[in-house]
């Protein structure tokens, strides 16, 4: 123990991956069977009805799209919305899941869900990821984060937003909020519109570094973002990174956080909770589990999680090595991360117990999970990637440098 951690981790880790003196411990023992939370506490058993799920549809690449979209290898970060009539999809096709200055960024819109018309496309030479659209007041803005060119790192250079005009016309992108903000998840509910997102992503992947900062912000047009509470846009500082929510019936607020980088409370998930008097103020319990790409939404009383699941031992990301130090930790949680085959799957969240069940897998193998959905009242529509379905059962390394698809699925919660 006691090695310098791998500097530029995530393609270093691919050359590391099959080393035998990587680690000196056990490798994890791979399994696909369901598990129920360890430090997060699992709630008191009750029964959950799953919802049924329907086949997939693959959107990206299809017969409906538009002959303007030049698709490449991987297609995968993707955000979806309703504006005006029509369904809108955004996503990023690129060499390969890692940062490239070939990535480009499409906007398409539906009718029928099947035939697509290009509304617009956004390539600067640099890598772009984390699209989100807002229908707002009659407008519909697409936002989206720039990084760098390096697939050996992580560089963020802050939040984009670009503006609808009319059919295939939209604004220039333009900078807003801070330089190294990324945005993971717009939301209007009740009227509202919320977003979360961080910065110090620049850490993510060089443990030890300066704390993450998660905020909280909302807009009343589009452009121009405050905090939720007044005076206080970060919620959360540490390793927590992507985060979603949901609000409960009487106003408080449920938030799973992926805790990739590590803390003080472990490495994996935190499952967090706020007041509605206090939204601002939030508590978390660790999970040892990683639900990357984490979209939370509420059905009725229940609260949803769809998140990426890891296929080894007991599916934790936090393996427990206290003996280590943070920068070795994180070291040997990412090898036997990465070695491993993953899922995309629905969980369940106890809103007062902060825990996470696992309910179903969807279809899903390889790189796979960055979901958005079109959510009514009984039914969430569910756009994802996935490595081939129809392929091997890749693990989560080899998935990243091999073709991704995007497709949709319907949750009914009503039968």
């Amino acid at each position: 123990m006691g090695r310098k951690p791998i500097a530029g981790f995530p393609l270093a880790i691919v050359a590391l991956a099959g080393c035998a003196d990587s680690t000196d411990r056990p490798p994890a023992d791979a399994s696909d069977a369901p598990h129920e939370a360890a430090e997060a506490g699992d709630a008191e058993p009750r029964e959950i009805v799953p919802p049924t799920v329907s086949e997939p549809e693959f959107v990206v690449p299809s017969a409906g799209l538009p002959a303007e979209v030049r698709l490449q290898r991987a297609n995968n970060n993707l955000a979806v919305a309703e504006h005006d009539g029509r369904t809108y999809l955004a996503f990023r096709t690129a060499p390969t899941h890692f940062a490239s200055a070939e990535t480009v960024l499409y906007v398409v819109s539906t009718l029928d869900g099947t035939n697509w018309d290009l509304e617009t496309s956004v390539a600067l030479g640099t890598d772009l990821r984390e699209p989100q659209l807002l229908s707002l007041g009659g407008d519909l803005f697409f936002y989206f984060a720039v990084l760098g060119t390096d697939p050996l790192g992580f560089d963020p250079q802050g939040m984009r937003v670009c503006r609808r005009l009319g059919p295939g016309e939209w604004t220039a992108p333009e900078a807003i909020y801070e330089p190294t903000f990324i945005p993971w998840r717009i939301r209007t509910i009740d009227g509202a519109v919320y977003l979360t997102g961080y910065t110090g992503g620049e850490n993510i992947y060089e443990p030890g570094g300066d704390p993450i900062a998660i905020h909280f912000l909302t807009t009343t047009d589009g452009l121009h973002w405050e905090p939720v509470v007044p005076g206080r846009p970060v919620v959360l500082t540490g390793g927590g990174s992507e985060t979603d929510f949901a609000f409960l019936a009487d106003g408080s607020l449920v938030a799973v956080v992926r805790n990739e980088a590590g803390d003080e409370s472990g490495f994996g998930s935190k499952i967090c909770r706020a007041r509605p008097e206090a939204l601002a103020d939030w508590e978390c319990v660790h999970d040892p589990r990683k639900y990357d790409s984490p979209l939370v939404f509420r059905q009725g009383d229940d609260v949803w999680l769809v998140g990426r699941r890891h296929l080894a031992g007991d599916g934790s990301y936090d393996l427990g090595y206290d003996d280590l130090t943070l920068e070795e930790q994180y070291r040997e949680y990412q090898l036997a991360y990465w070695r491993a085959p993953k899922r995309c799957s629905l969980w369940w969240v106890d809103p007062e117990a902060l825990a996470v069940r696992f309910v179903l897998d969807l279809p899903s193998r390889g790189d796979t999970c960055l979901p958005d959905a079109i959510e009514t009242e009984g039914r969430a529509v569910v756009y994802n990637y996935t490595s081939p379905l129809d392929g091997p059962d890749l693990d989560w390394m080899d998935g990243q440098i091999g073709p991704t698809s995007i497709y949709r699925v319907t949750l009914d919660f009503a039968e």
